[in-house]
Order: structure tokens, then sequence, then C-alpha cells
């Protein structure tokens, strides 16, 4: 069955995630980011940073919630059953912090076929409580057997 193109363009509605100071420790400690400006608030301030300091691929915790009604949404036509990771890319913006409000939107940027596999193509944007962009991200998912 040849892949759905008609979702390309689709936007999702935005999603908000507040960051905390603990969640930014686990997830440090869960990828082995030992750095102090992961713990330690004043280490952080020292630094020049807010408060404590997400580590950058936190962006996959408050990015996940905005991405998961796209890969799921039956106009895009995943077989979940089927799909594996093909890629991320990032451009990073202003520093995530304990405190900060991230609001995250996605869209559907491409689908493509080739060789009998499926080629998903998500792109998402990240913004604080100010506005300001922390991260723009493309997401690539790669279905086996279209």
């Amino acid at each position: 069955m040849p892949v759905k193109t008609e979702a390309i363009g689709k936007e999702y509605p935005p999603v908000t995630y507040e960051v905390g100071a603990e969640k930014i420790r686990e997830y440090a400690d869960a990828v082995g980011q030992g750095e102090a400006v992961h713990r330690d608030r004043e280490a952080a301030q020292a630094a020049g940073f807010r408060d404590v300091v997400a580590p950058p691929m936190f962006a996959v915790v408050y990015s996940a919630r905005a991405l998961g009604p796209g890969i799921l949404d039956p106009e895009v036509g995943i077989n979940f059953a089927t799909m594996v990771h093909g890629g991320q890319e990032f451009v990073w913006g202003e520093p995530v912090c304990a405190g900060d409000t991230i609001t995250t939107t996605a869209r559907v940027a491409d689908i493509s076929e080739k060789d009998g596999k499926g080629f998903y193509v998500f792109e998402s944007t990240s913004v604080n409580q100010d506005g300001d962009e922390v991260v723009r991200a493309t997401w690539t998912n790669i279905v086996r057997g279209v």
C-alpha cells in the first residue's frame, strides 16, 4: 500500500510542559550528564544560567507529547508496529532551565516512499514563556514494508 501524502503540512495543537528541577536532575542522571549545572541552582547561576539547566537532549522530554498525535494520526497512516527511529536534527536556541514553561508545536513536514519504506518527517518548534525559541527539531520515522 503506498504512503498517504495528504497529511503533509498538517499541524497539531500546541502542547505545554512545565520544566522542573527534579525532572532535569533525573534526566541528567539517566543520560550520564554529571555536571553540577544540571543539579545545583547556585552552580547553574554561577555559570550564567537562570536556574538548573537542562541537557540539550531534554528536548525529547518536552517535545514527545506534541509529536505523539502526528505519529498516531490515521490521516498520516503510520503502521506503528513496523516503525523504527530514522533520525533527529536540532537547532538550539535559548537554554531550557527549571521553572520554564515550554510550548511545542508540531507538523508533518514530509511523507515519502523509497525502496518499500515510508519516510515520515515531522518538524517541531519549542518556545519558552518569553516566546524565545529553545529548539527547532526535525524527526524522521521509517516504516518498513509500505
